[in-house]
């Protein structure tokens, strides 16, 4: 399963942060980080998620108002 954040759309309610301990607040910018995260496009990031960690992951994603987390399983599809 993979995670990825676009932290342009983020408007940083940090609702991510409360369901899943990979997101943080960075208040100087005003928005969330993904911890260990790759940039792969401009303020684009992904993660595979940890095992056991999917269901924080799909939380984080369902929480963000704005839609700037996606959730893909192993075989690509988007799930969130």
């Amino acid at each position: 399963m993979k995670i990825r954040y676009d932290r342009e759309t983020c408007i940083g309610m940090f609702q991510c942060v409360d369901e899943w301990d990979a997101f943080q607040k960075n208040m100087d910018a005003g928005k969330a980080e993904l911890t260990g995260a790759t940039e792969v496009e401009e303020d684009v990031f992904e993660l595979e998620v940890p095992d056991g960690a999917e269901l924080d992951a799909e939380f984080a994603a369902r929480a963000c108002p704005v839609d700037a987390i996606e959730l893909y399983d192993d075989d690509g599809e988007q799930v969130i």
